[in-house]
């Protein structure tokens, strides 16, 4: 959620900054089946149907025939509230199966957060609104530029569109009168130009960072739509709809051990599933959990000195070991971004914290089964 977090105070605080210290004069290591990428945008990226490259540049519309090298001059979509730059996720793009460019997207023109320490409550004045706007003409002009969520909302993974042509987007909002974040999804059956909000999805929780935060999505091979949850749980959430995105009635952790950071999951081109995500620990390591007093109510680990991949034959039922593909101590590789370039070759980003990951790696290369 791009926000700085307590981490630790008083005493507590001094050790973990001379850890923090040495641990910073270590290199990064990336795994060896993950090669360098070199581009010169970040995305996030649409294909076309020719193999080039969209991307929006904070409200610029570029293209590229070079395989991201090097990107077109692009026209500007909208005034400035729209800024998709490469600092977590602020917005999200599609391009859907009739043509039509779609962008969710959080409007920073009226940007305030702020947090009452003394109550452990959002102030009144919080505000970050969700948007949509869309293209029928290729990125030439833009319309139905519309607000779908009021008040303060944040980062967000999952925006995708199902087997029948209906776009569903899946992101959070802060309650003001929970001191929390809330989830849910929206959906489209006329590609963005008109959308229906689902139920809020609510996991408890005060603070800041607690809640419903930060959700992904896929589509399940018997129809269903399954979320992937950020929490403070020590674990990924999930969440399903039987109808599409009208409603979310089943809520359950998953196996997936997990920091309080986003993961992102995407179905590649084969059927299999992959995520990307910050473990709860350290590999071969013990879980640390702390909290400050708006963060969240209950201790949480905060790990991301490692990002780690797994892969799913089985439509989401179990997942490969998971392997560590970056670690560097002390930094923080979260946020990451997946983008099936071609079938099978994968590009794995990470958007937030220092350093940005940019590798190229190959499903093929990762074991199947648990």
């Amino acid at each position: 959620m791009n926000r700085i977090s307590v981490w630790m105070v008083g005493a507590g605080f001094l050790t973990f900054a001379a850890v923090l210290a040495t641990a910073q004069d270590q290199p990064l290591w990336t795994d060896a089946r993950c090669a360098p990428l070199e581009l010169a945008k970040s995305g996030p990226f649409v294909q076309n149907e020719d193999g080039s490259l969209l991307t929006v540049d904070k409200n610029v519309l570029r293209s590229s025939t070079d395989g991201g090298r090097t990107w077109s001059e692009g026209g500007e979509i909208i005034d400035p509230g729209l800024n998709m730059v490469p600092n977590g996720h602020v917005g999200q793009f599609l391009r859907a199966k009739d043509g039509a460019l779609v962008i969710l997207f959080l409007d920073h023109t009226k940007y305030v957060f702020a947090w009452d320490d003394e109550k452990n409550a959002p102030k009144p004045e919080c505000c970050l609104e969700l948007w949509s706007i869309r293209s029928t003409d290729g990125g030439r002009t833009w319309s139905d530029k519309q607000r779908l969520l009021d008040g303060y909302n944040a980062d967000f993974m999952g925006f995708i569109q199902l087997k029948g042509g209906r776009l569903v987007a899946t992101v959070e909002h802060l309650m003001p009168e929970l001191c929390r974040w809330v989830g849910c999804s929206f959906f489209s059956d006329d590609t963005g130009a008109t959308w229906t909000r689902s139920n809020w999805i609510d996991l408890g929780g005060r603070g800041h960072h607690d809640g419903t935060l930060e959700p992904t999505l896929i589509e399940q091979n018997d129809g269903r739509l399954m979320m992937f949850i950020r929490t403070g749980l020590d674990h990924i959430w999930a969440a399903w709809s039987e109808d599409q995105g009208r409603y979310w009635r089943v809520l359950q952790p998953t196996d997936i051990e997990a920091s309080s950071a986003p993961a992102w999951v995407a179905r590649l081109r084969s059927g299999r599933l992959m995520m990307a995500w910050n473990p709860l620990h350290a590999e071969g390591g013990e879980v640390t959990r702390s909290t400050s007093r708006c963060t969240t109510e209950s201790p949480a680990s905060w790990y991301r000195a490692e990002l780690c991949i797994a892969f799913s034959d089985d439509d989401a039922k179990t997942w490969t070991r998971p392997v560590v593909v970056a670690r560097q101590p002390g930094k923080s590789l979260s946020y990451p971004y997946i983008f099936e370039r071609a079938p099978g070759e994968i590009w794995l980003m990470t958007y937030f914290g220092a350093p940005h990951i940019a590798v190229r790696l190959n499903d093929a290369d990762f074991t199947a089964g648990p």
